[in-house]
C-alpha cells in the first residue's frame, strides 16, 4: 500500500480508511489477528479485510456493513490523528496551484505538523521530486516519520528536526518552492530565499491574523521577492432540500390545464410541479446556505524570487 500508488488487495500492514458515511469514518491499520469495533459491529482483520479488494463492502459482526477505501491524501486529511492545527483540502488545492507543484518538483516546508498538507506535496511531486520537511518539535518530527513509512513514501521526503528560522532548510539552491506554516513566518524568509534555485522560484507563508502576514510582507521585500499577494480562500457550503410552495391562485389554472391536455394520471407526468395542484401546493428542489460556516482558515501570502 501507498499513499501514490493505488493497490488492488488489502494486505497485512496496510493503512485503510473505513467508510461508515460521508461524515463517519476513520483509519485503520490492517493487523493479522486483530479486530475493530465500529457502531455495527467487529470488523475482523483477517478473515474481513486481508485479501479483499479496496472499495469493498464487508458485513460486520451486528449485521451492518462498510465500506473499505483506499487511503488517498484527501482521505487522511479528513481522518488523520490531529498534532497540530491542519490545512484542508481547500487551502491545499491553491497552494499546489500557486507554487506551481508538478512531478518532479523539490519543495521545502515547515512546519511538519500533522502531515496533512505533506501528504499531498508528496503526491504532486512523485514520483521523482523531493519534500524536505523540517519540524521544530522532536516528537512531531518523529512521528512524521513513522507515518511516511508507513504510507510507503519515506523515499520521497526527508524529515528534519531543527528550528527553520535558526538553521534553515538544510538544502541550499535546489527547492522549486518553499511554504512557511509557522508562528513567524518573516524570521524564516531569509532561509527560504537560500533555499530556492538560484534561477527563481515561489515561496508561499500560511498565517492566521493579518500582523503576520503584515511583517512577513515586509520581509519578503527586504529580500528581494516579488508578486507579493495575499488570498483567504473561503467555503461555502449549501444544504439541498425540498420545499412545499402554495401555487397562488390565477383565476383560470384549471381549465388551462384542461386545455393543454394534461392528464394528471398519465406516469410521465408523474414528479411534476402540475401533480400536485389539487392539494394547492407544488414541491421544489432548493439550496440554502448553512446558518453557521468556518469564515476564516488563514491568509496564503505568495511571492516569487527575483532573478536580480
Amino acid at each position: 500500500m501507498s499513499f501514490i500508488e493505488y493497490g488492488d488487495t488489502i494486505k497485512d500492514g496496510d493503512t485503510a480508511i473505513v467508510f461508515l458515511g460521508h461524515e463517519s469514518m476513520f483509519p485503520v491499520k490492517v493487523q493479522h489477528g486483530t479486530v475493530t469495533q465500529t457502531k455495527y459491529g467487529v470488523i475482523r482483520h483477517s478473515m474481513d479485510l486481508i485479501g479483499k479488494k479496496y472499495g469493498s463492502k464487508v458485513t460486520c459482526s451486528k449485521g451492518g456493513w462498510v465500506f473499505i477505501l483506499h487511503p488517498t491524501p484527501e482521505l487522511w486529511t479528513m481522518n488523520l490523528p490531529h498534532r497540530t492545527q491542519i490545512l484542508y483540502s481547500t487551502d491545499i488545492s491553491i497552494i499546489t496551484m500557486m507554487l506551481e507543484l508538478k512531478p518532479g518538483s523539490i519543495v521545502c516546508e515547515s512546519g511538519t505538523g500533522s502531515g496533512s498538507l505533506s501528504h499531498a506535496l508528496i503526491r504532486t511531486v512523485a514520483p521523482t521530486g523531493h519534500l524536505y520537511t523540517v519540524e521544530f518539535h522532536q516528537q512531531r518530527a518523529e512521528k512524521a516519520r513513522e507515518e511516511f513509512r508507513e504510507h510507503g513514501v519515506e523515499h520521497l521526503v526527508t524529515v528534519t528536526n531543527q528550528d527553520v528560522c535558526k538553521n534553515g532548510f538544510g538544502v541550499s539552491d535546489i527547492a522549486d518552492a518553499v511554504f512557511l506554516d509557522i508562528p513567524s513566518p518573516w524570521e524564516a524568509i531569509g532561509h527560504a530565499k537560500a533555499a530556492l534555485k538560484a534561477e527563481g522560484g515561489r515561496i508561499c507563508s500560511f498565517s492566521p491574523c493579518i500582523e503576520q502576514v503584515q511583517r512577513t510582507c515586509l520581509a519578503m521585500e527586504e529580500y528581494g521577492f516579488t508578486e507579493i499577494n495575499t488570498l483567504e480562500i473561503l467555503l461555502r457550503v449549501y444544504n439541498v432540500r425540498t420545499i412545499s410552495l402554495q401555487i397562488p391562485d390565477l383565476g383560470k389554472a384549471a381549465e388551462d390545464n384542461s386545455s393543454t391536455g394534461f392528464d394528471s394520471s398519465n406516469p410521465s407526468n408523474q414528479g411534476s410541479p402540475c401533480t400536485n395542484l389539487q392539494q394547492g401546493t407544488v414541491q421544489f428542489k432548493s439550496s440554502v446556505p448553512q446558518r453557521e460556516m468556518v469564515g476564516h482558515t488563514g491568509y496564503l501570502t505568495f511571492a516569487t524570487k527575483s532573478l536580480f
